[in-house]
């Protein structure tokens, strides 16, 4: 495993849409791989392949009650409605109040492509949603209320 280097605003690659993964391989395999290890070191709840500058529809969240590894996701129910504070290893040194569904279920494959599928609520939710915008090139500063600077707190 390796860590990898972030990606941050405004690198143009955090705007555009991932392709889908149809190779499950060691590379995929790395990849995943890779990514905890980014985010575990920079102590987010969730990484996108994007942010690491590849265009892959491959997402992971990671919190105290779930580990997700997600290819090519996506979210078939949601329900009810949740705003709170949202950052972003993507964009260091900022937060905003986001307006995300409560509870969300998502259908994606796993490493070896295999069919899943997940329901998550609260602060999983957001952070799958969060996730999964980044592969179509969105990020929570697109969708935000009242952006704030960390240091403005």
């Amino acid at each position: 495993m390796a860590k990898r280097i972030i990606i941050t605003e405004p690198d143009e690659i955090l705007r555009k849409v991932s392709r889908e993964v149809t190779i499950f391989d060691t590379r995929l395999h790395t990849l995943l791989d890779d990514m905890k290890e980014t985010l575990l070191s920079a102590d987010g709840a969730g990484l996108a392949a994007p942010q690491v500058a590849v265009l892959k529809r491959v997402a992971i969240v990671m919190t105290d009650e779930i580990f997700l590894e997600m290819i090519n996701p996506k979210i078939i129910e949601q329900s009810g409605e949740q705003t709170g504070a949202e950052g972003c290893l993507s964009v260091p040194g900022k937060s905003a109040q986001v307006t995300r569904p409560d509870e969300v279920t998502v259908k994606f494959l796993d490493r070896y492509g295999k069919k899943c599928k997940k329901k998550v609520k609260g602060f999983e939710a957001r952070a799958v949603c969060h996730e999964l915008d980044h592969l179509d090139g969105i990020l929570y500063i697109d969708k935000c209320k009242n952006l704030v600077l960390d240091n403005d707190k």
